[in-house]
């Protein structure tokens, strides 16, 4: 059965996207942790990221990397976080969130934001990345 992941990669359900290559995908988290909180995947479903072939999970991480610093640009922090945790949704996924204080990577707590403002901020990430 696919992933909710998979089904936004085949456009049956719709996402904040901020960059897309051939086979990676980021958007905004709908449930995020801090504002700005992005998911980058392989468009490839692959549950657990230790099973990715070395070329896509190198490549993975390199597309983070250039989300990341876009990502930066738009939300002031002092560092992004990342995370992976693999749990929620069987489908490789890292956790990209701007960071002001350690309390930030909590995922026991999330923020609302209303769909024009997740929208703007999806637009907003994607025209920071280089």
């Amino acid at each position: 059965m696919a992933s909710i992941f998979s089904k936004i990669v085949a456009g049956e359900i719709p996402c904040y996207k901020v960059a897309e290559t051939d086979h990676c995908l980021a958007f905004l988290d709908v449930n995020p942790v801090v504002r700005g909180h992005v998911l980058c995947i392989p468009k490839k479903e692959v549950d657990y990221i230790f099973d990715l072939d070395d070329d896509l999970f190198v490549e993975l991480h390199r597309f983070s990397r250039k989300v990341a610093k876009g990502l930066k640009k738009v939300c002031p922090c002092i560092k992004i976080g990342v995370a992976v945790v693999g749990i929620d949704v069987p489908h490789t996924h890292i956790h990209l969130m701007p960071l002001n204080n350690p309390g930030d990577l909590n995922f026991s707590h999330h923020i609302k934001m209303e769909p024009d403002e997740m929208k703007a901020l999806a637009d907003e990430i994607a025209a920071a990345i280089e």
